[in-house]
């Protein structure tokens, strides 16, 4: 390699070091489970190996795998590894990687028809393919006035559905007239923060949010978003949106979808469904009621990017409507102006979303669905639900640990009876082990312990491990 003016990496050696990098994942990969699962690395550590000034001359890449190994590894918590059971899986796939490889190798920029057809077109009907995957109604698919969109996550594809909802509620009178309706924006306590954070971004104004009871099962209460929406139109408020979400971060409850459409039907409130993880279950029909009450809703979103074997970020977004989210989105510079846009003849996805460029993410998914196929996906969620519900018997049946909520899908929701201390204590002590990782909830004020399965290796032998590693755990503290 010329270490004088290295210009660019030739075919040649792009087709060497490609091969090493795919050979250093694969060997990753299948030795994934070795490593601790959460990183050990102290604050800084990292950033204290790196040099405090970028090379002058160009270095040899080799150096940089080296690096990888001595620098980055040990700084990575590794979300691959089958005995990472926290937060929400990130499951990726080798159908997938190579499909973002060749997006990222092809180095389009998608943001309209004209600038590459084929990365709208595919986009298009995989979103479609998705839509009849998961048992959306038809008006969600692209042969009507809706359609899909893929986002960068389900926290975009909210910010979008409540700009499409002010849209639909202002529209272009206020905008012209400069006046804005007081509007209010409605989600269960239950609900994901990405609705506070979308309410704060589109500048309603503090207060404008109001975070709906749930019931025991920590689903929304219809008649307590009845209630509030009333109670805000009496004080001279403008109700416009609600959040519905199809498997809550903290316990994966479902809120009534049906029951909470009927209210927003009757009051004329734009329904957003938020089901990022649950709403992969709906692959299988046995999970056919995490679709009730979609004919009612606005907009959905789902993400392949968590149970779906499909790599971060691909978050499908449908609208029943496409119009109020181009309305509120389009902004058409004359150096974006082309013929195929002014025929009205196609789709132009940068009216669909924040940011202008967008890469062409729907390769990846193409590649997982076809790789795969419905029924291979179907057996993998079907596996992490079953694996989800010996965990629970587990619990259940133990003296000594509890199910701090009803199970549901593949996430179970449990503690330790000796108090919230004890359980802090256990989690810490399960994570610092390397051997398992787990995260935390809190479910009507109570300390909790979350096991969600979702990683595309994970077996049964490593649920059985990580209960093995909380009942030692537990019977070591105890006197």
């Amino acid at each position: 390699m010329d270490k004088d003016l290295p210009q660019r990496m030739t075919p040649e050696e792009f087709r060497h070091w490609g091969r090493r990098v795919v050979d250093w994942i694969a060997d990753y990969w299948a030795s994934v489970e070795e490593f601790p699962v959460c990183s050990r690395n102290a604050p800084g550590e990292v950033r204290a190996q790196l040099p405090p000034a970028p090379p002058q001359q160009g270095e040899d890449f080799d150096d940089f795998l080296r690096d990888v190994e001595r620098i980055i590894l040990p700084g990575i918590t590794h979300w691959q590894s089958p005995n990472f059971f926290a937060f929400f899986p990130a499951s990726v796939s080798g159908p997938s990687v190579l499909g973002e490889l060749l997006s990222a190798g092809l180095g389009i920029q998608g943001m309209l028809w004209a600038t590459s057809p084929a990365c709208t077109e595919l986009e298009t009907h995989v979103l479609d393919w998705m839509a009849d995957m998961i048992g959306l109604p038809h008006r969600f698919k692209s042969s009507g006035p809706g359609g899909g969109v893929i986002q960068d996550s389900a926290s975009s594809a909210t910010l979008c559905a409540l700009l499409a909802a002010r849209e639909r509620a202002e529209g272009m009178n206020c905008r012209q007239s400069g006046i804005s309706l007081p509007l209010v924006a409605y989600a269960s306590r239950e609900a994901h923060s990405s609705v506070e954070k979308a309410v704060a971004i589109a500048g309603l104004g503090g207060g404008r949010l109001r975070l709906v009871e749930v019931d025991e099962r920590l689903a929304m209460r219809p008649r307590a978003l009845a209630e509030a929406v009333h109670r805000d139109r009496e004080a001279g408020l403008h109700p416009f949106f609600v959040c519905a979400t199809v498997g809550t971060t903290s316990s994966l409850a479902v809120d009534p979808v049906e029951e909470v459409g009927r209210v927003c039907a009757a009051e004329g409130l734009w329904l957003h469904v938020d089901a990022a993880m649950a709403g992969v279950a709906a692959l299988c029909p046995e999970h056919e009621h995490l679709r009730q009450g979609l004919d009612c809703a606005d907009s959905y979103c789902v993400n392949p990017h968590k149970w779906m074997l499909t790599n971060f970020d691909c978050d499908c977004f449908y609208v029943a409507d496409r119009a109020p989210l181009v309305g509120a989105l389009t902004v058409l510079p004359e150096y974006l102006r082309n013929a195929p846009t002014e025929s009205g003849q196609v789709i132009d996805y940068r009216d669909w979303q924040i940011p202008l460029g967008r890469r062409f993410r729907a390769l990846k998914l193409w590649f997982v669905i076809r790789y795969f196929g419905v029924e291979g996906l179907q057996s993998l969620i079907r596996k992490h639900i079953a694996l989800a519900g010996e965990f629970a018997q587990w619990v259940a049946a133990h003296p000594d640990f509890e199910l701090a909520a009803p199970p549901s899908l593949n996430l179970v929701c449990f503690r330790h009876g000796d108090g919230e201390e004890f359980n802090r204590w256990l989690l810490q002590q399960v994570n610092a082990s390397g051997r398992s990782y787990l995260s935390h909830a809190v479910l009507d004020g109570k300390f909790a312990l979350r096991l969600c399965i979702g990683q595309a290796n994970t077996e049964r032998s490593h649920v059985e491990g990580v209960w093995e590693l909380l009942k030692d755990l537990a019977q070591e503290s105890c006197p």
